[in-house]
């Protein structure tokens, strides 16, 4: 009888503990958080994508005039999948807009001029 109970008991014990990891899994696969107090504006794409391109180019702009306030991250989809499927990014160039928590509070998808981040960085009030 304790034998049968093992073999019923084991197995229930393993599918709580993978589904508590897979449960902590997307926080891990975010990588590193936007830091303490600092925002973030994520830009998600592909190296082949034009449009994503062009958003790396704003983005790097944006990086040198503002990083004091807001953290700028390119993401890859070769080479950050899981952040791509924990966002749900469907569409390349999508921006993901985290506030100082790394809680998502907006998201764009397509391109954006320069300008227009920064009035939508503006109106976020991630940037003065």
């Amino acid at each position: 009888m304790k034998s049968r109970r093992c073999q019923v008991v084991k197995p229930l014990i393993l599918l709580a503990a993978l589904s508590l990891i897979f449960q902590v899994l997307p926080a891990w696969s975010q990588g590193s958080p936007p830091p303490q107090g600092k925002p973030a504006l994520y830009e998600f794409g592909a190296g082949y994508c034009v449009s994503c391109k062009e958003m790396a180019k704003v983005m790097a702009e944006l990086k040198t005039s503002h990083s004091d306030q807001v953290e700028f991250r390119m993401v890859y989809v070769d080479k950050e999948k899981p952040l791509f499927e924990q966002y749900k990014i469907m569409l390349i160039p999508t921006q993901v807009f985290l506030d100082t928590s790394g809680k998502e509070v907006d998201r764009h998808i397509g391109a954006l001029t320069k300008d227009e981040v920064i009035k939508k960085l503006q109106e976020l009030k991630f940037i003065r």
